[in-house]
């Protein structure tokens, strides 16, 4: 049984860091796309970023310049640095994860190209 189980979130203040973390287990797939995506109240749920298992990353646009993703060395955890945080940067962090050999355009679009999904971790950005 895959599970995917995020950390790191809190609160802080606009310019303010934090790190996410997603560790996996239970997953026995060789390859991978893993993203992180977030919901803010009332918003629909938009991906923020997209590591495959061949360390390719893609990135939306909002996110970037401010947010990186990355995986350790096991391939287990996937991370989202997230650096010069706004208050429209709070939302609910979720991860997922799909099993495929490479983050397609799709997986920079649509949630339901995951099959995988943690429960979330809050992230808070106060003015």
């Amino acid at each position: 049984q895959v599970q995917l189980v995020e950390s790191g979130g809190g609160s802080v203040q606009s310019g303010g860091s934090l790190r996410l973390s997603c560790a996996a287990s239970g997953y026995s797939y060789s390859y991978y796309c893993k993203g992180w995506f977030r919901q803010g109240p009332g918003q629909k749920r938009e991906v923020v970023a997209a590591i495959d298992s061949a360390g390719g990353t893609r990135v939306a646009d909002s996110a970037k310049g401010r947010f990186t993703i990355s995986q350790d060395n096991a391939k287990t955890t996937v991370y989202l640095e997230m650096n010069s945080l706004k208050p429209e940067d709070t939302a609910m962090y979720y991860c997922a994860a799909d099993p495929t050999s490479m983050c397609t355009a799709q997986y920079l679009q649509s949630p339901t190209a995951y099959r995988y999904w943690g429960l979330g971790t809050q992230v808070t950005v106060s003015s």
